[in-house]
This record gives C-alpha cells, structure tokens and sequence, in this order.
C-alpha cells in the first residue's frame, strides 16, 4: 500500500522517478546507532519502505537538504529552521511561521525515533516518511516554494549534483529524489539513551532519584499515562481525541476524512524528549510540562463527543492528582530526555 500511496503523490507533485532506483550500485547501507538493548527489542521494527533503503549516501543528501534554506521559495527557511535540534527538533513556537512571514495552524512536531512510525501529521495524512517531505516545500504556510523552482535551483548548486550522483547513481535532480533524501536523515534521528532507558533496560537502578520513582509508578499505574504512551518510544500508533476541547475548532483528522467521529482526532506524540518539546499540544496551548499534568488532573472535558474509548478513566472520575503526585510525574517525564541527541554533530548541518 505504501508503495502505492508513493508513487501516487509523485504523480500528483509531477515527478518522475524509476520505480528501480533502490537499486543503486555502489551505495553502502546506514548502520543505525542503536543501544544494545534496543536492537535485542524484538518489537522494534523499522518501518523502511523497501524501494528507499538507507544508506550512509543517502543520508548525506538528506542532511544537507535538511539545513539548506533552499527550499524556500525566498530562501529564507529550512527544515531546521521550524525543527530545532536543541528541542529535540521542535519548535519552540506554539505555531511555526511561513517563508512569507505568515503562520500555520499546528504545532511543528518533533522529529524522534520517525523510523519506527507509520504515519504523520497531526491529522495522520502522511502513511510514510516519504510522503511528508513533499507537503512542506509546497505548503503556502511553510516554505511557499514549488517543486520546479526547487529542483533548478539545486541543479545550479555545484555542490548538489555529486550527492545525488553518489545517493542515486546518476547527477538528476528531482523532487522525488529529496523527499526519498530527507526521509532517510529523517529516519536516523534516534533518541533512545535517556537516563529512564540506563534505569529500565541498562540495569542502572541509580539513574533515577526516589520522585522521579514515585512519579515512574503513577505514569505506570493510576495517572494512566501509559494508556496512550507506551514504551519504548513513549508512543502509540494512535490518533485519539483526548478531551482537550468539548468541541475541537480544529477537527484533525475529521478534517481529512470528512467522517464526524473522528472530528478532534490527533496524532499521539511521543513523550520522548517532553521536556525540551514545548509548548504542547497540536496548537501549542500548554507552555510548560506542568500545564499539560493540570490539563490532565483537572480539565479534561469528557463529555466530547468523540472522547475516546481509553478516556474511560476520567470519565469515571479515577485519575485524581495531588500536588505532590504531579510534581512527582513531571519529574519522572524529564527523565525521558536524550542529552547527547540533541548536541549530536551527525544531525547539524554539515560542511559542502
């Protein structure tokens, strides 16, 4: 199906694109810079379509257009420029501005441990890497450019055509070629060495003080936050309605679909890194992790009519937070931060 829904948005964006091109002599496979424990993780499986498999060229391709302000229609944006590699590559913004200095409606998402997702976009409307990377150049709100004004413009980059000669066998330069690019950077940004990770799966039972325990067992037990936020990505391939409005403006997924029981629907985030991703939620409401526990103790409007079903136990009136309790959870969720991925040289821009 993947392949399918590839092939039809590079029609639609009038690319042209060997349906071979994973056949690339000469390019050598990434080697994905995963802990021990991870790759024992039976559960872990990348989702890599087979037709862009990863390689160390590839990516290479895919960081430099990553941080290139070429893909602007005024050259004044890059990817990086709305996906911060100091905020586990959010933004810091509640929305994101625009090449032509307008703003967008959702927050911009962070960008961790994307090889292992099955869809994108707060409205789910991306099902691969591949297929995200084409809405941005394109989108009006963001980078503003069109696709044929990109791909000249790279052409005449003498830096550009040996990278995607070395990526893709030859030196043409089209959009299919960059979304396939970014989606493999994309796909190597991995956070997975946080102090929670040395606790759980590295036997360091040092690594976490006796609050951040407490507030470990309540996001485990009767905080529920682990309903929606299962490890180890601290995700869940879900797209849920989770009370944030009685009735959303924004209707998420209902938008795409046009089906009114998936209107308020998003796409649940990973709690990866929470402490760097502020402000929170798709429209940026919440500024601090604090405002998101209080959300959760005491706002919830569960009579939405599309709540969903793992809401139940608000509903029921069962999640109940003392101050302390919620001191103790946003404690525990800072653990989850990656020091070392968000300095990681091989993510920044690279020397051309």
């Amino acid at each position: 199906m993947r392949r399918f829904l590839i092939i039809g948005a590079c029609v639609a964006a009038a690319c042209h694109f060997p349906q071979k091109e994973a056949t690339v002599a000469h390019t050598t496979p990434y080697h994905f810079d995963l802990p021990q424990w991870a790759v024992a993780d039976t559960t872990l499986r990348m989702a890599i379509p087979y037709d862009n498999p990863t390689t160390v060229e590839g990516v290479a391709l895919g960081r430099a257009l990553f941080h290139d302000r070429a893909l602007s229609a005024n050259g004044t944006l890059s990817c990086a420029s709305c996906h911060k590699q100091a905020h586990a590559f959010a933004d810091p913004r509640a929305v994101s501005s625009g090449a032509d200095g307008s703003t967008g409606r959702r927050n911009a998402q962070p960008l961790i441990n994307l090889a292992w997702d099955h869809f994108f976009f707060w409205d789910a409307r991306a099902l691969s890497l591949e297929l995200q990377a084409f809405e941005p150049v394109r989108g009006h709100r963001e980078m503003g450019s069109d696709w044929g004004a990109v791909t000249d413009r790279l052409r005449h980059d003498p830096s550009y055509p040996g990278l995607f000669r070395a990526a893709f066998g030859d030196e043409r330069i089209d959009s299919m070629r960059i979304a396939f690019a970014l989606a493999q950077f994309e796909r190597t940004l991995i956070s997975l060495r946080s102090r929670y990770d040395r606790f759980a799966y590295e036997g360091d039972r040092t690594a976490l003080n006796e609050r951040e325990l407490r507030g470990k067992d309540l996001f485990f037990t009767s905080a529920h936050c682990v309903d929606c936020h299962e490890p180890p990505l601290f995700d869940h391939h879900d797209v849920s309605n989770i009370g944030l409005d009685s009735l959303s403006a924004d209707g998420g997924l209902g938008e795409r679909t046009g089906m009114p029981w998936h209107w308020g629907r998003f796409k649940t985030p990973t709690l990866r890194n929470i402490a760097l991703t502020a402000p929170y939620m798709h429209d940026g409401r919440f500024s601090t992790l604090e405002e998101v526990i209080d959300f959760y103790a005491d706002d919830v409007r569960t009579g939405s009519p599309t709540l969903d079903p793992h809401m139940q136990p608000w509903v029921n009136g069962e999640v109940k937070l003392s101050e302390q309790d919620r001191a103790d959870l946003a404690a525990f969720l800072r653990t989850l931060t990656d020091s070392a991925f968000v300095i990681d040289p091989r993510h920044g821009p690279a020397e051309r």
